[in-house]
């Protein structure tokens, strides 16, 4: 995406908002397209998203995102959006493809990674599957329990941070990685020739920490997979607003040249246009906190444990002390 000058985008009246038309539409017309895919809960889910895209670091809990003022429910809302939300994937995909994409020597270059979201101590988690990860120094790398994620982007040119966010699949236990990316690639490739940009190559990976993509803790796989979808979504609001958000420096930090923010930068100043933006989610209504449990009671139907399955490869060891769910040290 190349960024032109604001004074070619805007309307010139006193009093109306300095925000270029072109690229503000385009965000627009993704958040609605992005709330159209939120089938159960939409309101919820999409408040989680704007205060995401809008706080301020990563996000390592979902009660400190209700705290942004973007979220206007309470604390449980954000456990409940990504719990029992419902978003159509398969249309949340084509919405992402149909995107304006970067463009590496005039082609579309997509870039394939496992990004492990490890969670070596959730014995109630289901579905968790053995997580290659590299240690300090020779001989160093570990097999921790945990999800992977297949995470697939599309390039930019040149030295930035920047990429496209175009899909994402959790490896169920025993599935092969490179089977699973090759489907995942392949459907990928499809939407994009029908969606008129060109096929594309192979390159290197995604950043997705500066969201705080695998610092929650949820117990839930499929909770998982919501709040994965959901950063991506919050990226991609990013990626489009990136010539519409004013630069927010911290103090020991330089100008940026124009058109040439971070992805942090960008979400800095993301609050200051979101006034301007469609919001489609609706006023939350007044109600009543329920009773909640009793004090002084117990929960009587413990969650669950889980074990992770017995498969290592050669070469690496498993996190060390790991055991699996009831197995008592004697």
């Amino acid at each position: 995406m190349h960024c032109r000058d604001a004074g070619d985008q805007t309307q010139g009246r006193v009093g109306e908002s300095a925000t270029p038309v072109e690229p503000l539409s385009v965000l627009s017309r993704f958040r609605a397209e992005l709330y159209t895919c939120l089938t159960t809960r939409p309101d919820e889910v999409f408040d989680l998203c704007d205060a995401l895209t809008c706080a301020p670091g990563p996000a390592h809990h979902l009660a400190q995102l209700s705290l942004e003022p973007e979220h206007r429910r309470g604390h449980g809302s954000a456990y409940a959006a990504v719990n029992r939300g419902r978003i159509d994937i398969a249309r949340l995909r084509w919405s992402l493809t149909a995107l304006p994409l970067p463009r590496f020597h005039g082609r579309v270059v997509l870039a394939a990674d496992i990004s492990p979201w490890l969670r070596p101590d959730a014995w109630t988690s289901p579905q968790r599957s053995w997580c290659h990860t590299y240690g300090r120094g020779t001989g160093q790398a570990e097999m921790v329990p945990g999800w992977p994620y297949s995470v697939i982007v599309a390039l930019e040119e040149g030295s930035t941070s920047w990429t496209a966010p175009l899909d994402i699949w959790r490896l169920l236990p025993g599935q092969d990685a490179t089977t699973a990316t090759a489907e995942q690639v392949r459907g990928l490739v499809d939407r994009l020739v029908a969606a008129g940009h060109h096929q594309s190559g192979d390159a290197d990976v995604f950043c997705k920490q500066n969201l705080g993509w695998n610092t929650p803790r949820l117990r839930g796989p499929e909770a998982a997979d919501r709040w994965s979808w959901v950063v991506m979504a919050a990226y991609t609001q990013l990626r489009l607003a990136r010539c519409l958000a004013r630069e927010v420096r911290l103090p020991w930090q330089r100008p940026a040249p124009p058109g040439r923010m971070t992805p942090a930068r960008v979400r800095r100043g993301f609050r200051g246009i979101h006034a301007d933006l469609h919001r489609p989610a609706g006023a939350p209504e007044l109600a009543r906190p329920g009773p909640g449990r009793p004090a002084g009671s117990r929960d009587e139907r413990p969650a669950p444990r889980y074990g992770v399955p017995k498969k290592n490869k050669t070469g690496t060891k498993s996190l060390a002390g790991h055991k699996q769910a009831g197995q008592r040290t004697s």
